[in-house]
C-alpha cells in the first residue's frame, strides 16, 4: 500500500491495539519528545527501504514491552519509544547494519552530552565555522530585511494618516 506521494502508507504497519500499538490521542499518533518522533522515523525508513523487515521488528517491540512489564518497573518509568529505540537497536544490530559495539560506542556518546548541547557543542568531527557564519548572514539578512519592510510600512501608514487629516 502507497499514499498519493508513492510513499509507504504507513497505517497498515501500525497495530491500533495490544501491546505494539503506539500512544495516541484522538487517533493521533503522539510523541512526548523528539527523540521519539525521529527513532520512530527511523524504523519506517528502514522498512521503507528494506532495511528491515517490519514483522520482525514488530515482534522485538512486542518483546521489549513484555520485558518492561515484567521487570516491575514503576509506571512512571514508562516508554513505549524508549522500547521502540531498543528493539530497533536490537533488530539493527542483529541485521548487521550497524556492529552492537558500534551502536553501544554511539548510544554512549550520545548519553552522555548534555541536554543542552545543541550548535555550541563542538564534540564531532567538523568544523562549525562556515555553519555558524551563515546562519548568522542568514539571520542578519532576514533581520535588516524586515526591519526595512517593517520602516516602509510604517511610512507608508503615517503617509496614509497625513492624506486622510487633509481631505
Amino acid at each position: 500500500m502507497t499514499d498519493s506521494g508513492g510513499h509507504a502508507d504507513t497505517a497498515y504497519l501500525l497495530d491500533t491495539s495490544g501491546p505494539a500499538a503506539p500512544p495516541r490521542d484522538n487517533g493521533e499518533l503522539t510523541f512526548a519528545a523528539p527523540w521519539e518522533s525521529r527513532a520512530f522515523g527511523v524504523a519506517l525508513a528502514l522498512r521503507e527501504t528494506g532495511r528491515i523487515d517490519w514483522e520482525d521488528f514488530r515482534q522485538l517491540l512486542i518483546a521489549e514491552i513484555g520485558d518492561w512489564q515484567d521487570s516491575g518497573a514503576a509506571s512512571d518509568d514508562w516508554s513505549y519509544y524508549a522500547c521502540w529505540l531498543r528493539a530497533l537497536e536490537r533488530l539493527v544490530s542483529q541485521d548487521g547494519l550497524v556492529a552492537a559495539d558500534d551502536l553501544e560506542t554511539r548510544v554512549s556518546l550520545l548519553a552522555a552530552r548534555p541536554p543542552d548541547h545543541g550548535p555550541a557543542a563542538r564534540d564531532h568531527d567538523h568544523d562549525h565555522a562556515q555553519h555558524d557564519s551563515q546562519a548568522h548572514d542568514d539571520s542578519q539578512a532576514h533581520d535588516d530585511s524586515q526591519a526595512h519592510d517593517d520602516s516602509r510600512a510604517h511610512d507608508d501608514s503615517r503617509a496614509h494618516a497625513s492624506t486622510s487629516h487633509a481631505g
